[in-house]
This record gives structure tokens, C-alpha cells and sequence, in this order.
């Protein structure tokens, strides 16, 4: 008779109205701080796999995976590619140039990244090609001195498409002076790829590039693309192991390595900081069933004494904490992933309303917020808050068990 009553009852408790306005206002702020404290950990999962993935397929798609350098005038580059390519993680293999120096226009000066790329070559090993303009490639490959520029940069000296500018490159003369170099080039376009390349990187073909280095080198180094990323530094190591004297590698995980183990690392602590807000939802489900129980003490005796056990007691104050834990996981899921799908453009929002920009490229890996939902973190979150809440049903319950249906009703 009482096993589906304690669903019933249960239910029933869960909805009633109390005696104690106390109580059932303990039992609403149970709720809504499940509802906030689920809502609030996939907000920030999903942001935290946003910076994760576009450190993935964004930054790690825009830097080389490995650089081979030469420390000499100049390398036997068609040799090394050779060699290079025969290795089975290895994609794709473009030369490079790569030099520092400053870019002039008026009076405004800005140290920049130079490098010369080939053009049909850099694509398949990077996806800058992706917020190029095609026509603007076209013309970098077949017109000399002609330049493209990140957006950031482009903002800074005020530039637009067509407008003449100067680099100053400093090169070691005959006499060991720092003797610098000057060029014109002409502006074809700016990239906007949302990171801190578009702060400093100004792209050249390798034509143009070649004049500006000590003995006009084919190229500098090659970058190579891999099958797998996070394969880079036991790759770097195999390959240097098979080049000839004078030649290095370098992996990303050596300029960009610390800001992935950041990001990573901050997602962990976040999610356990978050974790703990559900923690502590779930201890106030104890203290509402706690004083649910005590407000029932007579309601109990009455079952008991019609015949219920103390195990179909305890479900009955099982079943309404359970209701509380997945009413709140429930709206928590259903605002976590409102809030992950909009908080893009509603930071975007802030920023044009306030007219401050809350992520900038020079100092954050990105400079939009990037949001990756993911259908594992919002099912492992959902499912531990509705857990912790079905554990901490367990002790009030017991309670409820243990009353005395004679000392529960001598005074009613």
C-alpha cells in the first residue's frame, strides 16, 4: 500500500503550502541556488572550452606546429624538406622568412613582426588564408613590395588599403655597426584573425622578403603543419634527431605551451570553485528537509501509525528533496545553456553600450568571448548536482524515520 504512496506523498509535501513560512522559504532558496549554482558552472565550462577551442583550431592554426631553423647564412632547404617530409606526422612544409623591425607611417612608429611567406605555400600550413581576401593573396604573390597587416595594427596608424608605409629593419654592417635598412611598401589589406597577431604581424611574399636579410636567403626556416598537434615536441625531437649539423626545431608548446596550460588549468579550478556552489545548494536541501521534517512530525506519526515503515518514511522525504535537486538542476540547465548561447553577443552588447573593449588581443588570447558548448560537461554537471541533492536527502530523512509517533502526537 505505502510504496507508491511515498512517491505520492512525497510529491505532495514538495508542493504543499507549510505552517512555517520559514520553511518553505528555505526550500525556495534551495532551489533557486541549485538553479544558480548549475547555471552558473556551464556558463562558465562552455566559456572556458570556447578559449580552449580556439586555442586549438585558431591560435594553433595561425602559428607554425614546428619551426626547423638553421644557424648559418644559409640552409640547404629543398634537402631538409626531404627529409622532413618523409616523417608520417608531417602534413604539409612551407619556407618562411622571419625578421624584426619597426613600421613607419608619418609620425607614428610601431615595432612590428615581419614575415615573408610563399603565398601558395603558407595555406597549407597555416589558415591565414581564411581572413585574407583571396585578391589580396593574389596581388601579395605577384607584386613586389606590396604588404598586408594586422587589423589591430592597421587601427593604431590609422591605415588604409593603399596607403604607402615604411619598415626599418636593422642589419649589422661590414664595420660590425647596426646599420638599418629602409623600405616602402604599399598597403593591399589588413587580416582580422582576433588574436595577438593582429597587434604586431605584417606579412611580405618572399620576393620582397629576400633583400632584406644578409645574403638574400631562399628562406630563414620551414613550418610544418602536423596530422596532430599535441604530437608536436615528440615530432620536433624525431625530426632534429635526422637533420644534418646546424639545424634545430621548435615546437609551439615553447612560445604558446604556457597560455594552454593556463587556460586549462583555470578551467579546472573554476570548475571546482563552481562545483563547491552546488555543494553548498545541496546542504541547504539538508537544512529545508530538516525543518520539513520537523514541521511533519505529527503527518509522520499518523503514517506511522497506519502502518508505514521507517524505510517508506524516509522515501517520502527522499522523493521531495530529490524533487527540489531536480527542479533546480532542471531550470539551472535550461538558463546555463540560455546564458551560453547569448553571453557572446551580450558582451559584445556591453562593449559597444559602454564603449570599452573588455578583451583586447595585446593582453588575452582572443579578443571576442568564445563559447563551446559541450554536451558532456552540461550531462556531468547536471548529473552531479542531482546527486549531491539525492545525498543530502539521505540524513533528514533518516530523521524523519526515527520520530516516535506517540511523542510526536502527545501534544497535538
Amino acid at each position: 500500500m505505502f510504496k507508491p504512496c511515498s512517491l505520492f506523498i512525497g510529491l505532495r509535501y514538495a508542493g504543499a503550502k507549510r505552517r512555517s513560512q520559514l520553511v518553505s522559504f528555505i526550500s525556495l532558496v534551495s532551489m533557486l541556488g541549485m538553479t544558480v549554482g548549475v547555471a552558473l558552472l556551464i556558463v562558465v565550462l562552455s566559456v572556458m572550452n570556447g578559449f580552449d577551442k580556439e586555442m586549438r583550431e585558431r591560435i594553433l592554426g595561425l602559428v607554425p606546429h614546428i619551426i626547423i631553423n638553421h644557424h648559418g647564412d644559409n640552409g640547404d632547404w629543398p634537402a631538409v624538406e626531404k627529409i622532413i617530409t618523409q616523417h608520417s606526422e608531417v602534413k604539409a612544409v612551407a619556407p618562411f622568412i622571419q625578421l624584426g623591425g619597426m613600421l613607419l607611417h608619418g609620425t607614428d612608429v610601431e615595432s612590428v613582426m615581419i614575415y615573408g611567406i610563399d603565398v601558395e605555400r603558407e595555406a597549407q600550413v597555416s589558415i591565414i588564408d581564411q581572413f585574407i581576401k583571396p585578391e589580396a593573396l593574389a596581388q601579395l604573390a605577384q607584386q613586389p613590395d606590396t604588404v598586408v597587416i594586422g587589423h589591430a595594427l592597421a587601427q593604431r596608424l590609422a591605415l588604409q588599403p593603399g596607403d604607402n608605409v615604411n619598415i626599418m629593419i636593422p642589419q649589422q654592417s661590414a664595420n660590425g655597426r647596426t646599420q638599418p635598412i629602409f623600405k616602402r611598401l604599399r598597403l593591399l589589406a589588413d587580416f582580422n584573425t582576433g588574436t595577438e597577431l593582429d597587434q604586431s604581424v605584417i606579412l611580405l611574399s618572399l620576393a620582397t622578403a629576400q633583400p632584406l636579410v644578409e645574403g638574400n636567403p631562399s628562406a630563414q626556416g620551414l613550418r610544418l603543419l602536423l596530422n596532430n598537434t599535441f604530437a608536436a615536441p615528440r615530432v620536433a625531437w624525431e625530426l632534429e634527431q635526422n637533420l644534418p649539423y646546424g639545424y634545430s626545431s621548435r615546437d609551439w608548446t615553447r612560445s604558446h605551451g604556457n597560455l594552454y596550460s593556463a587556460i586549462q588549468l583555470s578551467k579546472q579550478l573554476v570548475g571546482l570553485m563552481l562545483f563547491i556552489i552546488i555543494a553548498v545548494a545541496a546542504f541547504n536541501v539538508v537544512s529545508a528537509l530538516v525543518m520539513v521534517v520537523t514541521d511533519k512530525q505529527a503527518d509522520i506519526a499518523i503514517l506511522r501509525t497506519l502502518g508505514a515503515s521507517p524505510r517508506q518514511v524516509m522515501m517520502i522525504f527522499i522523493v521531495q528533496g530529490s524533487l527540489i535537486g531536480l527542479v533546480g538542476t532542471g531550470f539551472g540547465v535550461l538558463l546555463g545553456l540560455g546564458l551560453s548561447v547569448s553571453v557572446t553577443d551580450i558582451v559584445a552588447g556591453l562593449e559597444q553600450l559602454l564603449n570599452y573593449h573588455f578583451l583586447n588581443s595585446d593582453v588575452y588570447p582572443v579578443d571576442y568571448l568564445p563559447v563551446d558548448i559541450r554536451q558532456s560537461d552540461v550531462l556531468l554537471v547536471a548529473a552531479t548536482a542531482f546527486i549531491m541533492s539525492v545525498l543530502a536527502t539521505i540524513y533528514p530523512a533518516w530523521r524523519a524515520a526515527k520520530v516516535r509517533p506517540a511523542e510526536a502526537l502527545r501534544y497535538e
